[in-house]
């Protein structure tokens, strides 16, 4: 079609129809009649062609009669049109979510939890061998799998471990039953006998408390409830540094619902989860397993020095029933049949508790599954989606909805593209083995392509236990996420309130604010984002009652849609749909929707907390004064980039693209450069773990009003420097070239 024509073009009809007005004279209704006609058809012409461009700009949603435009949350440029490369924005959508599906999430969550399917198992590797085979039956760009060798532990087959009471001549009085089956992976192995201390939650505030009261848990088996807003391993890693010689981690009634016939856990059952505090192989910190045999061998630090078990309810109120000691916080009192809440450590019967743990290292053979739709305009830059396989026991939440909701996407994008969606970017599907051991899986692949991931992938989201209620959706989620999830909500049915949008469920229910958690170590997202630097996030659908099958032999399908109430598929596809919606707008848009000034908010926080006591370090000889330089530099920069993509012509490739590798490597400018990966691997400054994060520099802060003796200038100095850097770096980076960046210092005499 063409809009301008040429000079000569435009003589030639002209003059021949002047020159037919001025030979036949009489003949003007003729000629009359002409101009008549082509004046409809160029109308015509031009109306059809507007309708056309403008046609794909808006679209009505189906949802409660909301209007969604094709445009950036919150403003700013809108990105040009494809110029007819394929369908537009909210035809995509449509097109989405006519070809999800429920009913292979429900079939699939059954195949995948019949058995259990822990790495390395014949049930796992026909697992392993059933997704690839899936994802070549969908014909996409490129299905591939990658092996590696991680040491992985596993309980002893001719020793088990052992739990018992001994009197005061270290003989057995009383041997308590264990199940066999039940373990911590990555436990120490050995055996301790001491005295028994319950310490609630196993929290750093529940240590503190004891070391207030006066209780001493050294050398003590330490018992702990499930939860608290603590995994395992933190659970393990304060008790061995509080000095315990042991730990028993129980699910107590008052946490995890203990009636088999109101969907509960048996009395009888334990929860088990690894204690590593870490990720990947322990055994190859921060580089990856492809060929470990070719290290030197080297040891996680976060693995555990004392023996862990994990015990059920039964177990937990027969040593705890016994206890002697000083009562316990009412907020300790948890619901366990016939016992007094006491701390311990000593028995009334002057009896102790041997524990005695028998697990083995063995390395084991892993599978990555991938499989890719190539993006059309910038294959190079990856939106990633991963869910873990692997399960202890059947695992319906624990890996089956996660791997259903993985398949079901992957075949949706794989017909979309058949059906005309070109997507911009490449998709990334991923299936990680050895997750219940510390996403071992996906740490080692992340290790094995760290330096140029911070240069491909746009994103990942973690579908691990995505689906275990309908009601409440939480997100952990890296902020640079955020605006993207708020525009998918508000475009996402509910799967529980038919008529209502997500985020409009969210705000009669308390504000969708709500919905945005942080990263937690064992989520599957956590270590994109604190180790490489990638924005990442989880998305999960829970119930007010917490679903208390997770990491248990019971954790069945049939058990998941009782749960439900037969709405298994139903909720699996609104979750694949939400995850779905932010997918196709990275996938699509020209300039990555990503929140690149969330960062500066935080910063933000902490610069008020440092003001408070700005008199108090200046007393001591430090000034506040370059973090909050630096966090202005930051914000500056942030902005500034902000508003020159919105004011820039988005229609020039190179223009977009280069605002698209500045927007990519946000979160990786704040992994600290000045901490070792392999010593300290969780590197990112806000969510990662170490000295060198702002909670550490935060809670090292606050010790100058709580405890001022404790304060270390030096410590707290060295803290300093290293956060104010990785700050600053950031905002250098931001900033651009190296002349756009102005870095002045004062000097006074």
């Amino acid at each position: 079609m063409r809009f301008v024509t040429s000079e000569a073009e435009e003589a030639g009809p002209s003059s021949d129809l002047t020159a037919l007005v001025w030979r036949y004279r009489h003949g003007y209704r003729r000629a009359g009649v002409l101009f008549c006609l082509c004046g409809v058809v160029i109308f015509a012409a031009a109306f059809l062609l507007a309708f056309a461009v403008f046609s794909g700009r808006y679209h009505c949603s189906q949802l409660g009669g909301q209007v969604e435009e094709d445009e950036q949350p919150g403003g700013g440029a809108k990105p040009p049109a494809d110029g007819g490369a394929g369908p537009y924005l909210g035809e995509l959508r449509a097109m989405m979510r006519r070809l999800l599906q429920d009913e292979d999430i429900h079939s699939t969550v059954s195949r995948v939890s019949r058995a259990s399917h822990p790495p390395g198992s014949a049930e796992g590797t026909s697992l392993a061998s059933e997704i690839l085979r899936r994802f070549r039956q969908l014909q996409m760009d490129h299905t591939w799998t990658e092996s590696l060798y991680a040491t992985l532990q596993f309980p002893d087959r001719s020793q088990s471990s052992s739990l018992c009471l001994v009197d005061s001549a270290g003989l057995v009085s009383e041997q308590i039953p264990l199940n066999p089956s039940d373990f911590c992976p990555y436990s120490a192995t050995g055996s301790t006998t001491g005295g028994v201390v319950y310490a609630n939650y196993g929290r750093p505030e529940d240590f503190n408390w004891l070391k207030s009261a006066g209780v001493s848990v050294i050398g003590c088996v330490v018992v702990m409830r499930v939860g608290g807003g603590v995994s395992f391993a933190e659970k393990v890693w304060l008790a061995e540094r509080s000095g315990a010689g042991g730990a028993l981690i129980y699910p107590d009634p008052a946490d995890l619902p203990q009636d088999p016939r109101r969907l509960g856990l048996s009395t009888h059952t334990a929860v088990s989860e690894h204690v590593h505090l870490g990720s990947g192989d322990p055994f190859t910190p921060g580089f990856p397993s492809f060929n470990h045999t070719q290290f030197p061998p080297i040891q996680s630090s976060g693995l555990p020095l004392i023996p862990a078990l994990p015990v059920s309810a039964t177990v937990a109120a027969k040593l705890l029933s016994q206890l002697s000691g000083p009562s316990c916080p009412p907020s300790w009192r948890g619901r366990l049949p016939y016992v007094r809440c006491v701390v311990g450590p000593e028995f009334s019967s002057r009896r102790r508790v041997k524990m005695s743990v028998h697990n083995t290292m063995t390395p084991v053979l892993l599978n990555n599954i991938f499989s890719s739709v190539v993006g059309r305009v910038e294959p190079d830059q990856y939106i990633i989606l991963g869910a873990q396989r692997d399960s202890l026991g059947p695992g319906a939440v624990k890996s089956g909805v996660g791997t259903a909701i993985l398949l079901e996407l992957a075949r949706t994008f794989s017909a979309m593209v058949k059906n005309g969606f070109s997507p911009r970017r490449s998709l990334l599907f991923v299936s990680w083995d050895a997750g219940e051991f510390g996403n071992v899986g996906a740490t080692e692949w992340l290790e094995g392509y760290l330096s140029m991931l911070h240069l491909k992938a746009v994103a990942y989201f973690s579908l691990d236990q995505a689906v275990m209620g309908d009601d409440v959706l939480s997100a952990y989620t890296s902020p640079l996420l955020v605006d993207l999830l708020d525009a998918a909500i508000r475009q996402v049915e509910h799967p529980k309130h038919a008529g209502q949008t997500i985020y409009s469920q969210a705000e009669r229910e308390g504000g969708s604010w709500r919905i945005i958690k942080p990263l937690y170590l064992n989520s599957g997202a956590y270590s994109f984002t604190a180790f490489a630097g990638v924005p990442a996030m989880e998305l999960r659908f829970t119930e007010e009652r917490a679903y208390p099958f997770i990491n248990t032999p019971l954790d069945s399908a049939a058990r998941l849609q009782e749960v439900l109430g037969g709405r298994l598929g139903v909720t699996g596809r609104s979750l694949g749909e939400l995850v779905g919606e932010m997918v196709l707008r990275l996938a699509h848009d020209h300039i990555l929707p990503l929140r690149i000034t969330s960062y500066a908010q935080t910063v933000l926080q902490f610069s008020a907390q440092l003001n408070k006591h700005s008199a108090e370090l200046q007393s001591r000889g430090l000034s506040p004064q370059w973090v909050f330089s630096a966090r202005g530099d930051y914000s500056r920069a942030a902005e500034t980039l902000q508003r020159a993509i919105d004011y820039s012509d988005l229609h020039d490739p190179s223009t977009a693209r280069s605002y698209n590798t500045r927007i990519m490597k946000v979160e990786y400018y704040f992994l600290s450069q000045y901490v070792s990966v392999v010593e300290t691997p969780f590197r990112h400054v806000i969510h990662g773990r170490g000295d060198h994060t702002l909670s550490a520099l935060t809670e090292h802060l606050a010790l100058l009003t709580s405890d001022p003796g404790r304060f270390d200038e030096r410590r707290f100095r060295r803290q300093l420097a290293l956060f104010t850097w990785t700050l600053q770096g950031a905002a250098n980076a931001l900033n651009g070239d190296v002349w756009s960046i102005r870095n002045t210092l004062t000097y006074t005499h």
